[in-house]
């Protein structure tokens, strides 16, 4: 049986005086489309819900019960990146922009965070561990993982609406063949992120062939 995230990370922060540990994660570095979302929560360790699990490893249908069920014990700040500012900065310093404005968002700040990855956001004033693959090692880390991911998908439900064709309601805006298919076929959005290969391709590609 494959163990899934504790809250043995946290309880090691408890031991050193940090009682309010927040677990920070994004989702969308990798779509071609959408903004980079990024979520910081403080869960109450003695009631942790069952289940909580890297947001990959689960289906739409128990990331969304999950995520109800968080918002009701535990502190939940969600923040975005646009996709203007993943084309300005570059996708790893607008990930890091929404991570630390989620964070910023926590009504109190926390004493500590634990945040998924290698590197810790530049412009963070709290003490920060870096927890590779933390979303499947800290229940914190996992519980942020879900609630973003949850709010992403939604989002980029609401903007298929608007862009019918592209199929983010089912790839959530990554490069699938058929959203890369309707790319070439529909154009680019103003919802794509322009410095991305596929997109910048097609921008390119139209220049060349207007010209």
């Amino acid at each position: 049986m494959i163990k899934g995230p504790d809250d043995s990370l946290e309880t090691a922060l408890r031991a050193q005086g940090y009682l309010r540990i927040a677990g920070v994660d994004e989702v969308g570095r990798g779509p071609l489309a959408g903004p980079v979302t990024a979520a910081a929560v403080v869960l109450d360790l003695t009631a942790v819900p069952q289940g909580l699990n890297d947001s990959k490893k689960m289906t739409a249908r128990r990331r969304d019960a999950l995520a109800q069920t968080l918002q009701t014990c535990a502190e939940i700040s969600l923040a975005h990146a646009t996709v203007v500012e993943i084309d300005d900065l570059n996708i790893l310093k607008a990930s890091h922009l929404a991570m630390v404005r989620a964070v910023e968002g926590l009504g109190t700040p926390p004493d500590a965070l634990l945040i998924d990855g290698n590197l810790i956001p530049a412009n963070l004033t709290i003490p920060a561990q870096a927890i590779v693959k933390g979303d499947a090692r800290s229940v914190s880390i996992a519980a942020a993982s879900i609630v973003a991911k949850v709010c992403r998908d939604k989002i980029m439900v609401e903007l298929a609406q608007q862009h019918p064709g592209y199929g983010w309601e089912t790839n959530a805006g990554y490069p699938s063949k058929s959203h890369k298919l309707a790319l070439q076929n529909l154009g680019v959005t103003p919802h794509h992120r322009r410095s991305f290969k596929p997109v910048h391709n097609i921008l390119y590609q139209d220049k060349i062939v207007s010209n």
